[in-house]
């Protein structure tokens, strides 16, 4: 294949398309999950309307901010084989924003810090500075750590039921247990793209144990139907000044996560360093896709790292591989039946999952910090920026005299420990003495 090793490269259709749905397939239970666990958090019902309606648009609206990325226009995309998933990084300013403010707060917010991500993509090449790898690895870090409680929520039965007896009972974290045990199992003993897909097989094995005992209820997929399309504003909108600065400031991360991926991509896929305007189109194509994902219902997009590792993998650089990805991404999330079935799933079979997930996300974060040197000053950055921001979330109540919008945003967790970080590397200097 060493010809699809040019982003412009044209694959026949027999080799695009099995190559264009692996890179759907690899990054898919991560782009539905976030929109799955805000919905929660929000209040909606396991399964419900609405909660399908979001992974619809989860679905949509990745493909959309793919197409922004492969095809582009004017300034907008890098023009490569990036695949564009909803973003874990803003999930832990969105489930308390969700919790208290609802989700028209989350989709305003959603809309301005995919304006402000716009505007960054202007000027990306002048705060790459502001996220060496100690903060972006802490950073990644603490979405992993953050997120942890909400997968062992999940696998324990859920939320609603912490208190009564069903809670932590075998029935869920039996299903939990076998999305666990089969992800391991993929991830060690396989090798290629089943390894890259291990998490979604892991659920889709959980998921059919869970059918075989009789513990998922079609009853949605069969009522809902086989196309809708997006509405806009469906979901609410609403402006709230601690979702609208979580938000901006998440942008950053997501922003200088999307220059490392592109960056991957371009070594790994043609051996070489990407350009200004790769760099700059794809953070616009960021930008862009999240404010116009969040007035129809989707969340914010960032570049999908496991497709990074696809891209790498398989040698194959055409953006036109991804391209069909896209495609086959929006053609399901316009069918209500295809998020039923996704939302029908139990939700320690989700559990299981996440928890694979978000200690992945943790795990990156460490590697990324295995980069940088842990002198003296280094240590105290992480401990202090940790510590803090972690502790804050854990109890929260510490916080009860602060106004409501700063408690909103410190006990996010991750927040605290992004602005610390990153001004503490800014003003700390940087000696060994």
């Amino acid at each position: 294949m060493e010809d699809l090793k040019d982003p412009q490269s044209t694959p026949p259709l027999s080799q695009a398309v099995p190559l264009g749905i692996q890179h759907v397939l690899a990054m898919f239970a991560s782009n539905v999950t976030p929109a799955i666990l805000v919905a929660i958090a929000a209040g909606l019902a396991f399964g419900s309307g609405d909660m399908i309606y979001l992974i619809q648009m989860a679905m949509v609206f990745a493909g959309i901010a793919t197409l922004m990325q492969t095809i582009g226009f004017g300034p907008v995309g890098a023009r490569l084989p990036v695949m564009q998933g909803t973003s874990f990084a803003f999930v832990p300013v969105m489930i308390p924003i969700a919790k208290t403010a609802g989700l028209g707060a989350v989709f305003g917010g959603v809309v301005l810090g995919g304006i402000f991500h716009f505007f960054l993509g202007t000027i990306i090449g002048r705060i790459r500075s502001w996220m060496p790898p100690l903060v972006t690895g802490l950073v990644i870090l603490t979405i992993g750590l953050s997120l942890i409680p909400v997968g062992i929520d999940y696998a324990a039965g859920g939320v609603p039921l912490k208190g009564k007896e069903a809670f932590g009972s075998f029935s869920h974290w039996g299903l939990a247990l076998v999305v666990i045990v089969v992800t391991l199992g993929v991830q060690f003993y396989s090798r290629g793209f089943l390894s890259t897909a291990s998490v979604l097989i892991g659920i889709i094995a959980g998921y059919i144990v869970a059918m075989m005992l009789g513990q998922v209820d079609f009853g949605r997929v069969a009522s809902a139907s086989w196309f809708a399309l997006p509405q806009p504003f469906k979901m609410g909108f609403s402006l709230n000044v601690a979702a609208i600065v979580g938000m901006c400031l998440m942008a950053f991360v997501s922003a200088i996560e999307t220059v490392g991926d592109i960056s991957g991509i371009t070594k790994g896929g043609a051996n070489r360093e990407a350009t200004d305007k790769e760099i700059s189109g794809g953070t616009l194509a960021d930008g862009l896709g999240s404010a116009v994902a969040g007035i129809f219902g989707g969340l914010p997009n960032t570049s999908f790292s496991q497709n990074v590792g696809l891209v790498a993998m398989t040698g194959v650089m055409s953006r036109h591989v991804v391209t069909i990805g896209a495609i086959f991404l929006i053609l399901a999330g316009l069918v209500p039946k295809v998020g039923a079935v996704i939302a029908a799933m139990p939700i320690a079979v989700l559990g299981g999952g996440v928890i694979m997930m978000f200690g992945m996300v943790a795990a990156a974060g460490l590697n990324m910090l295995t980069e940088v040197k842990m002198n003296r000053r280094n240590m105290m950055i992480l401990a202090f920026s940790l510590s803090l921001g972690l502790g804050l979330k854990l109890v929260p109540e510490a916080m009860q005299h602060l106004p409501a919008t700063l408690k909103m945003l410190l006990q996010t967790g991750l927040l605290p420990v992004a602005v610390i970080a990153i001004v503490l590397n800014a003003v700390v200097p940087d000696r060994d003495d």
